[in-house]
Protein backbone atom coordinates (compact mmCIF):
# COMPACT_ATOMS: atom_id res chain seq x y z
CA UNK A 1 0.00 0.00 0.00
CA UNK A 2 1.22 3.12 -0.98
CA UNK A 3 0.36 5.34 1.71
CA UNK A 4 1.65 7.15 5.03
CA UNK A 5 -0.17 6.94 8.29
CA UNK A 6 0.46 9.27 10.53
CA UNK A 7 -0.67 9.66 14.17
CA UNK A 8 0.51 11.24 17.49
CA UNK A 9 1.09 8.25 19.28
CA UNK A 10 -1.15 9.13 21.97
CA UNK A 11 -2.26 5.65 23.59
CA UNK A 12 -5.56 4.55 22.08
CA UNK A 13 -6.44 5.10 18.12
CA UNK A 14 -3.11 6.88 17.62
CA UNK A 15 -1.25 3.41 18.95
CA UNK A 16 -3.25 1.13 17.45
CA UNK A 17 -2.88 3.43 13.84
CA UNK A 18 0.89 2.88 13.86
CA UNK A 19 0.87 -0.39 15.37
CA UNK A 20 -1.33 -1.68 12.44
CA UNK A 21 1.30 0.26 9.34
CA UNK A 22 4.07 -1.11 10.99
CA UNK A 23 3.15 -4.38 11.68
CA UNK A 24 1.46 -4.29 7.69
CA UNK A 25 5.10 -2.75 6.64
CA UNK A 26 3.44 0.62 5.90
CA UNK A 27 5.10 3.75 6.53
CA UNK A 28 4.71 5.58 9.48
CA UNK A 29 5.33 8.76 11.55
CA UNK A 30 3.97 11.77 12.76
CA UNK A 31 4.54 14.54 15.31
CA UNK A 32 4.56 14.15 19.35
CA UNK A 33 4.37 16.70 21.81
CA UNK A 34 7.59 17.37 23.89
CA UNK A 35 9.14 15.04 25.95
CA UNK A 36 7.46 12.12 24.23
CA UNK A 37 4.70 13.49 26.22
CA UNK A 38 1.63 10.98 25.62
CA UNK A 39 -1.10 9.80 28.92
CA UNK A 40 1.16 6.95 30.01
CA UNK A 41 4.16 8.75 30.49
CA UNK A 42 6.80 8.68 27.60
CA UNK A 43 5.79 7.63 23.79
CA UNK A 44 7.92 3.85 23.17
CA UNK A 45 11.15 4.39 21.26
CA UNK A 46 9.06 1.64 19.09
CA UNK A 47 7.13 4.39 17.54
CA UNK A 48 8.78 6.47 14.92
CA UNK A 49 7.12 9.98 15.85
CA UNK A 50 9.05 13.53 16.11
CA UNK A 51 9.36 15.72 18.50
CA UNK A 52 7.87 18.98 17.68
CA UNK A 53 9.57 21.81 19.60
CA UNK A 54 8.01 23.86 22.23
CA UNK A 55 4.55 21.81 21.20
CA UNK A 56 1.70 20.26 23.13
CA UNK A 57 -1.48 18.27 22.48
CA UNK A 58 -3.30 20.57 20.43
CA UNK A 59 0.31 22.13 18.29
CA UNK A 60 0.80 18.53 17.39
CA UNK A 61 -2.64 17.70 16.50
CA UNK A 62 -2.59 20.75 13.83
CA UNK A 63 0.78 19.74 12.81
CA UNK A 64 -0.08 16.34 11.87
CA UNK A 65 -3.62 17.80 9.89
CA UNK A 66 -1.19 19.95 8.20
CA UNK A 67 0.92 17.98 7.02
CA UNK A 68 -1.46 14.81 5.99
CA UNK A 69 -3.42 14.97 2.92
CA UNK A 70 -6.25 13.62 4.96
CA UNK A 71 -7.37 12.79 8.38
CA UNK A 72 -9.75 9.52 10.05
CA UNK A 73 -11.33 10.50 12.77
CA UNK A 74 -12.33 7.18 14.70
CA UNK A 75 -14.61 8.20 17.97
CA UNK A 76 -17.61 6.44 20.00
CA UNK A 77 -21.04 7.50 19.78
CA UNK A 78 -20.02 11.61 20.54
CA UNK A 79 -16.79 13.52 19.99
CA UNK A 80 -15.06 15.10 22.67
CA UNK A 81 -12.00 16.78 23.75
CA UNK A 82 -8.73 16.26 21.55
CA UNK A 83 -10.54 14.18 19.42
CA UNK A 84 -13.86 17.00 18.72
CA UNK A 85 -10.51 19.71 18.05
CA UNK A 86 -9.09 17.78 15.51
CA UNK A 87 -12.36 18.06 13.42
CA UNK A 88 -12.17 21.98 14.20
CA UNK A 89 -8.85 21.48 12.78
CA UNK A 90 -9.75 19.77 9.87
CA UNK A 91 -12.01 22.38 9.06
CA UNK A 92 -10.16 25.68 9.96
CA UNK A 93 -7.33 24.02 7.68
CA UNK A 94 -9.77 23.43 5.08
CA UNK A 95 -8.57 19.45 5.16
CA UNK A 96 -10.21 16.75 4.39
CA UNK A 97 -11.46 14.09 7.01
CA UNK A 98 -13.46 11.18 7.86
CA UNK A 99 -15.59 10.78 10.56
CA UNK A 100 -15.96 7.20 12.00
CA UNK A 101 -18.19 6.12 14.62
CA UNK A 102 -17.35 2.94 16.44
CA UNK A 103 -20.64 2.74 17.69
CA UNK A 104 -22.86 2.71 14.89
CA UNK A 105 -20.16 1.34 11.98
CA UNK A 106 -19.41 -2.05 12.25
CA UNK A 107 -15.57 -3.25 11.48
CA UNK A 108 -16.66 -4.17 7.97
CA UNK A 109 -18.46 -1.36 7.45
CA UNK A 110 -15.53 0.95 8.85
CA UNK A 111 -13.43 -0.89 6.64
CA UNK A 112 -15.21 -0.41 3.72
CA UNK A 113 -15.87 3.55 4.25
CA UNK A 114 -12.11 4.32 4.81
CA UNK A 115 -10.71 2.08 1.63
CA UNK A 116 -13.06 4.27 -0.50
CA UNK A 117 -12.48 7.31 1.16
CA UNK A 118 -8.88 6.72 0.58
CA UNK A 119 -9.09 5.72 -2.96
CA UNK A 120 -10.85 8.36 -3.83
CA UNK A 121 -9.60 11.40 -2.31
CA UNK A 122 -6.18 9.92 -3.46
CA UNK A 123 -4.32 9.90 -0.14
CA UNK A 124 -0.37 9.08 0.16
CA UNK A 125 -0.59 10.96 3.60
CA UNK A 126 -3.49 9.81 6.11
CA UNK A 127 -3.40 10.97 9.64
CA UNK A 128 -5.41 8.98 11.98
CA UNK A 129 -6.91 10.29 14.81
CA UNK A 130 -9.75 9.62 17.40
CA UNK A 131 -9.56 8.84 21.13
CA UNK A 132 -6.76 8.35 23.77
CA UNK A 133 -7.69 5.01 25.88
CA UNK A 134 -8.32 6.75 28.84
CA UNK A 135 -11.64 7.91 27.30
CA UNK A 136 -12.46 4.94 25.26
CA UNK A 137 -11.34 1.86 26.32
CA UNK A 138 -12.54 0.11 23.10
CA UNK A 139 -10.44 2.61 20.74
CA UNK A 140 -7.55 0.56 20.40
CA UNK A 141 -8.80 -3.01 19.61
CA UNK A 142 -11.45 -1.41 17.65
CA UNK A 143 -8.91 1.10 15.39
CA UNK A 144 -6.34 -1.71 15.16
CA UNK A 145 -9.27 -4.38 13.40
CA UNK A 146 -10.36 -1.64 10.80
CA UNK A 147 -6.80 -0.65 9.64
CA UNK A 148 -5.58 -4.24 9.55
CA UNK A 149 -8.16 -4.91 7.32
CA UNK A 150 -8.01 -1.63 5.24
CA UNK A 151 -4.39 -2.64 4.57
CA UNK A 152 -4.93 -6.31 4.01
CA UNK A 153 -7.09 -4.81 1.51
CA UNK A 154 -4.94 -2.59 0.29
CA UNK A 155 -2.20 -5.52 -0.21
CA UNK A 156 -4.79 -7.84 -2.10
CA UNK A 157 -7.32 -6.03 -3.65
CA UNK A 158 -10.38 -8.20 -5.20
Amino acid sequence: MDIKIVSGAQTGVDRAALDAAMDAGIEAGGWCPVGRKAEDGTIPDKYPVKVLPGAGYKQRTRKNVIDSDATLIIYFGFLSGGTKQTVAICIREKKPYLLVDAQEMSIEQATERITEFITNKKISSLNIAGPRASGEPRAYAYTIRVLNNVFEQKHNPK
